[in-house]
């Protein structure tokens, strides 16, 4: 018994058809570290001109989110438990019931498959119904279409932008502000558990 809980590395704490997400550990971090090295899935979040990431700084990472009350959830397939990518929920505001989302894909063979928008709908759901929250924003680079038509499709509506606030390769782009409402989303898995 006790050998099977040293060994077990994914929980499935909300699952959905394709993905499932999971609390992270320390296990995580060689293969985020992976991920933030590569300029396919670093550009696209604006990530790429940052320190440098290797595993002891994806540790702190880890280290930090937990410690500031984040909630963190790598995206794990349904079908065979390989880690896809992660998502969080963030800056959380208990009194005004908000906070930020985030989500990176890093398995690039996933990509295109609908797990983005299942896991993004999956991190809603948790937050709309578990968390209590009302509303949940995000940001994203106006060139980044793949994510944007992701979020439309889980919900959010463009809410403004911040412009000219990224500049790569000589061209500037702008930040598109997205949000939803508790009241616009329809739960896909905690609202089952209770029926």
């Amino acid at each position: 018994m006790y050998y099977w809980l040293i060994t077990m590395r994914f929980y499935k704490k909300l699952i959905g058809d394709k993905c499932y997400l999971s609390p992270i550990s320390e296990q995580d971090a060689e293969q985020w570290a992976n991920w933030f090295n590569d300029l396919e899935v670093t550009i696209p979040l604006g990530d790429e001109a940052y320190t440098p990431t290797n595993i002891s700084n994806q540790l702190y990472i880890i280290s930090d989110m937990t410690k500031h009350n984040a909630h963190v959830f790598n995206i794990v397939s349904l079908k065979n438990d390989d880690l896809v990518g992660r998502c969080v929920l963030f800056s959380l505001d208990r009194i005004n019931r908000h906070a930020k989302f985030g989500i990176v894909l890093g398995e690039k063979s996933y990509w295109n498959k609908g797990f983005g928008q299942e896991a993004t709908k999956l991190i809603l759901d948790y937050g709309f119904n578990l968390l209590n929250l009302n509303n949940i924003m995000l940001g994203v680079f106006s060139y980044n279409k793949g994510a944007i038509n992701c979020y439309k499709k889980a919900g959010f509506k463009e809410i403004g932008r911040q412009r000219q606030a990224k500049i790569i390769g000589g061209k500037k782009y702008d930040i598109v502000l997205m949000d939803i409402l508790a009241e616009e989303f329809t739960s896909i898995f905690v609202n089952k558990l209770i029926e």
